[in-house]
């Protein structure tokens, strides 16, 4: 279990960043920060991943990116903002690492290694939620339902996944409704099967074809841009 942004450090500079971090477990439904609230850690899933959820006037809620141990929460402390403009909820259970915003500062004002990295893995998250813009815009839901499962079955390491229609339908965007037959498709198509809140992805290699072209996207550029850089 490893985050890749933190294996992605020079050794020296990863050693001394571990020293500060401290492993706990992540428990499903946890609130990590809520929009406007300052951010007290950041935190580097490990088996675990986080939802950012961006929250309207009139109570709407939609997921807009995700995080898993390809990278990190905490994002606008680089910037030198300290309020988190998302709702931060753990979506799948497990281990991380969290370090104190103060000591995260003290690293990044002495690393230019961890800011090189951070700097190019914020153009990736903010590529997400641009993607993510676009394609609640643009895309059919069956496509969309496809490529979060995807995204999810990537961050968890698993084939079973514990999820309702209603949780979907709250991080997609649309109504229970639209997410039933989405996931009817798909389980008509032998890609998912979905019983009473588990789906278990049965042809990965179908579901990415059934998805919009949005998942291809979000792994071509973490490959471009954090993995090949």
């Amino acid at each position: 279990m490893t985050n890749h942004l933190i294996d992605s450090l020079p050794r020296q500079v990863r050693g001394s960043f571990l020293a500060d971090c401290e492993a706990i477990d992540l428990a499903f439904g946890e609130v990590l920060a809520e929009p406007g609230e300052r951010i007290s850690h950041v935190y580097f899933p490990l088996n675990s991943f986080i939802s950012l959820i961006a929250s309207l006037s009139d109570g709407d809620r939609l997921e807009v990116a995700m995080i898993g141990s390809e990278g990190m929460f905490g994002m606008p402390l680089i910037l030198g903002v300290e309020e988190s403009p998302w709702h931060a909820l753990v979506q799948g259970a497990g281990p991380a690492l969290r370090i104190p915003a103060a000591v995260f500062g003290r690293h990044l004002a002495r690393s230019p290694a961890l800011q090189a990295l951070l700097k190019r893995y914020f153009y990736v998250l903010m590529d997400q939620l641009s993607r993510v813009a676009a394609c609640t815009h643009f895309h059919q839901v069956e496509g969309r339902l496809a490529r979060w499962l995807l995204m999810t079955q990537d961050r968890a390491h698993s084939d079973q996944l514990h999820l309702t229609h209603e949780f979907l339908a709250m991080m997609l965007g649309v109504r229970r409704a639209g997410i039933t037959l989405a996931a009817t498709v798909l389980q008509t198509r032998r890609l998912i099967r979905y019983h009473r809140g588990a789906i278990t992805v049965l042809d990965r290699a179908g579901l990415i074809e059934a998805s919009c072209g949005c998942y291809a996207a979000d792994r071509r550029i973490y490959r471009q841009v954090i993995i090949e850089a």
